[in-house]
């Protein structure tokens, strides 16, 4: 399957991937739903205006709109319409698009030429605390090594409720958050931090009091993002006993302006680990599965210099792990988040937690990187870095390594910006 437009194998955004993104040209004109397809974004207003992407049933267009969200609640149904229909259109045997020039200028944009907006409507944001790993760094730091993880932590996806308001697209600024970082100390956060997740969005919502059960899991699930859930450290440990963090996660994350289907992804699943004990009933799935996703870390140090030794465009690799590596899957955490009857609506982001792997350059976070500070990260460019500071850029890149092309994310990146005095 070849697309009649020139994509590279290091491409993200080859025809096998095909991602949602919301979208402005730069030249100007209203925010509408585009997908990425190489080096190009494909107009899909365009296409529902020249009645190219029919959806039967379906009162008034979608893809004129500034969020996905409508496309989304539609279902897993008009979801595949579109998608096979796109993928047609795109194929280098169909004359429709590639052999019209008026359509071709007016569909295809270069990337370069868009502001890429936040895709979807948020109305709530769950985040999750998935990965064994992640949490067993985190515990040995707090209780020790024999008391790592909690009782509970083997027995149920553990989460807490995030902030919706503070989901940003990647490329916004983040300022450094202020808080009590103590009894009687107030002020910036010296602990800034990163922490590396994927996440997904919710297309048709759930009525109040009914559960969705974990085998119905991929009617809920639009798409995945890769998230950055910005921590600060000093303040989180400060706050978060009894009822978890607060002012230390909701001052800001950062989220990939495209959403990967559900459906580019399927090629990439992988068994999920053993889980000991075995979950209840109501999280087991004989066909529940983990997904393959390569993610990348980069720092950029504020002063340093782009080309040092050791550092790429978007600053040295800092980070290296895999989604693989997550102990609790999307559907268990869906299917948690409702057996309560908890509601969830169109939009709806539910994050994976860091993602950490088993060696100490796959861990998700500073905070595990440096081990809380004790043992700095040593440069490139001869910095040192416990935790982030102002200036500095953090890049996260992920991408599913396919036979000679690749689904990416594409980056969601971040630069600290100083406290803003009240």
């Amino acid at each position: 399957m070849n697309s009649f437009l020139p994509v590279t194998a290091d491409s993200h955004f080859p025809i096998h991937n095909l991602p949602y993104g919301v979208f402005r040209p730069k030249a100007g004109g209203e925010p509408r739903v585009g997908t990425a397809i190489g080096e190009f974004v494909l107009d899909l207003a365009v296409l529902e205006a020249r009645g190219l992407l029919p959806l039967p049933g379906v009162a008034g267009g979608v893809f004129h709109r500034g969020s996905l969200n409508a496309f989304m609640a539609l279902g897993r149904e008009s979801w595949t319409a579109v998608r096979e229909r796109i993928t047609q259109l795109l194929r280098d045997d169909e004359p429709t698009l590639r052999d019209d020039a008026a359509l071709r200028d007016a569909a295809l944009i270069p990337q370069a030429d868009v502001e890429l907006l936040l895709p979807v409507e948020i109305p709530d944001y769950t985040d999750f605390y998935s990965s064994l790993h992640h949490a067993t760094n985190v515990g040995t730091m707090i209780r020790g090594a024999e008391n790592a993880l909690q009782p509970n932590w083997r027995h149920l996806p553990v989460a807490y409720h995030g902030r919706a308001s503070s989901v940003v697209v990647s490329g916004t600024p983040v300022h450094r958050p202020r808080g009590q970082r103590g009894e009687g100390d107030f002020g910036p956060s010296r602990s800034l931090d990163f922490e590396v997740e994927t996440g997904f969005f919710i297309g048709p919502g759930s009525r109040l009091g009914e559960p969705i059960p974990i085998e119905r899991s991929g009617e809920h699930i639009f798409g995945m993002v890769l998230v950055n859930d910005w921590s600060a450290r000093d303040i989180q440990k400060w706050e978060y006993v009894p009822l978890g963090p607060l002012l230390s996660k909701s001052f800001a994350t950062s989220v990939s302006p495209w959403v990967v289907p559900m459906a580019a992804l399927e090629a990439f699943r992988l068994p999920k680990p053993d889980q000991d004990p075995q979950p209840l009933p109501y999280l087991q799935w004989a066909d529940d599965r983990l997904y393959d996703i390569q993610i990348e870390t980069y720092l950029q140090p504020d002063g340093g210099e782009r080309g040092e030794p050791g550092a790429s465009a978007t600053g040295e690799r800092i980070s290296s792990t895999n989604a693989r590596h997550l102990y609790w899957t999307a559907a268990q955490q869906l299917a948690h988040h409702t057996i309560n009857g908890c509601n969830l609506r169109s939009g709806d982001l539910l994050a994976s937690g860091t993602i950490s792997g088993p060696e100490p350059g796959s861990r998700g976070c500073l905070l595990e990187l440096t081990w809380r500070g004790e043992q700095p990260l040593q440069l490139a460019g001869g910095q040192t870095r416990k935790f982030l500071r102002d200036g500095d850029t953090v890049t996260m890149t992920a991408y599913c390594q396919g036979d000679g092309y690749r689904v990416g994310f594409g980056d969601v990146v971040g630069a600290i910006l100083p406290a803003v005095e009240a």
